[in-house]
């Protein structure tokens, strides 16, 4: 039986769509794992290819290059998700996922800066770049197509599904952390410890590549792409994805951005900062550190799936709105109990998780609900990646600055505090703009 087949037209999600969401989100796993990479492994990877006297301004380069991988991805979110919308979806998930892969693994074997000089530098930086260009195309489309393969009452369930697969890059990206951390000395670990995780990561998306191999096209696509077909031999002919997207849906797409900012904050700095952060700013031991991210990851993982089946039987942009309004409230907190090292790490960071469940997964289907099926792809890539951009890749970069200009420890809890609200307020103006799941538009 084929999935287009197998997909019921009502509120049951069977194996199947199950197994679609599934493939479907193991290229964005590799995007945690690669949050998780870049932070845990900063001081490395500074050392590495950016050296300077000053280890703050080390490390400050490197989150740029962190932020440099970001700037790639509108690019890519709109290659890939014009391609998405005109070719297929699943075309364009085995390119990205095949090229970010053979990215990943060639980050693992450029020499460091003392073997070759600002080539290697160079050469890095190059290789991020097409990571991230890749990246762009990858979480937005597995968005887009979960939420056509599942029935649209639960659409945001099948969102929540992809995001608590995606957080298993986070728990294998810090066991391979305490793998390393644990049995490799210092030096070790400086020498070649951290190009084992990038390869590693991508052997991972390789895997994943093949076993995406056996996705069938969404049964929305294939609708959509038979009513063009039609409309064209009838002598009307349509306008591309991304110029029927910008000019048509340009106000969805700020209100996209909007919603993306609160999960692109909090990702950015609870995953990317966070382990140079505890380590080299607070000092605490690696052990600790990976169990808190751990922790972190796996409660969001399990809650945020809970709350998505809640948000299919009330309008979503509640949750939402009230998991903004958590994070808003007990980011200081939270910051405030690191800095303080009131609570045991992992405790709190189990915590921090759970309080992001009400909005990671529910702006997903926020995303994919704005925009017809014919742009949603690139609606959906475009929008969550100018967000990534703004919020999640210059936050790690932002958090570090206003910790050295103002001389608080709990200064990065602003930019968190601020999205929040953001992105509540933004929710207030989904009712006039969404409705798209579902409808034969």
């Amino acid at each position: 039986m084929s999935l287009s087949q197998a997909i019921a037209p009502d509120r049951h999600v069977d194996r199947a769509g199950l197994w679609a969401v599934f493939l479907s989100s193991l290229g964005g796993a590799l995007e945690f794992y690669d949050f998780i990479i870049f932070g845990t492994f900063a001081a490395y990877l500074s050392k590495a290819f950016f050296p300077a006297n000053d280890p703050t301004v080390s490390l400050l380069l490197t989150f740029g290059l962190f932020a440099a991988g970001y700037l790639a991805r509108p690019v890519g979110g709109m290659v890939f998700g014009s391609r998405g919308d005109r070719v297929g979806r699943r075309h364009s998930f085995l390119l990205s996922l095949a090229t970010m892969s053979m990215a990943t693994i060639a980050m693992g074997l450029v020499p460091s800066y003392a073997t070759g000089g600002i080539a290697s530098t160079l050469a890095f930086i190059a290789l991020r770049l097409i990571q991230g260009f890749c990246l762009g195309g990858e979480l937005p489309g597995a968005i887009t197509y979960a939420v056509e393969v599942v029935p649209p009452q639960r659409a945001t369930l099948a969102c929540g599904l992809v995001f608590g697969c995606v957080s298993a890059g986070v728990l294998i990206a810090t066991a391979v952390n305490l793998a390393l951390s644990s049995n490799l000395s210092a030096e070790a670990m400086q020498d070649w410890g951290w190009r084992i995780a990038f390869f590693f990561g991508g052997l991972l998306g390789v895997g994943s590549w093949m076993l995406r191999r056996a996705l069938e096209e969404s049964p929305a696509f294939l609708r959509m792409r038979q009513r063009l077909t039609e409309a064209a031999a009838a002598g009307q002919s349509g306008r591309g994805p991304l110029a029927e997207l910008f000019e048509n849906h340009w106000r969805r797409i700020v209100l996209g951005i909007c919603a993306t900012c609160i999960v692109a904050a909090f990702n950015g700095l609870l995953f990317a900062h966070m382990g140079a952060y505890l380590g080299r700013t607070l000092n605490y031991p690696p052990p600790s550190i990976g169990a808190a991210l751990n922790a972190a990851s796996a409660a969001t993982s399990v809650s945020l799936i809970a709350a998505c089946w809640i948000a299919d039987m009330v309008p979503r942009r509640f949750v939402f709105q009230l998991g903004c309004l958590a994070i808003a409230l007990g980011a200081f907190p939270a910051y405030s109990a690191m800095v303080g090292k009131s609570m045991p790490l992992p405790m709190l960071f189990f915590w921090i998780g759970l309080g992001a469940c009400g909005t990671h997964g529910t702006f997903a289907a926020i995303l994919a609900d704005l925009f017809p099926t014919k742009v949603r792809f690139s609606g959906v890539a475009f929008s969550m990646n100018i967000g990534a951009v703004i919020f999640s890749g210059i936050g790690p970069l932002l958090a570090t600055w206003l910790i050295v200009k103002t001389g608080q420890l709990t200064s990065p809890a602003y930019i968190i505090v601020g999205s929040a609200i953001l992105s509540f307020f933004a929710a207030f103006l989904l009712p006039r703009y969404s409705g798209h799941i579902g409808r034969e538009d």
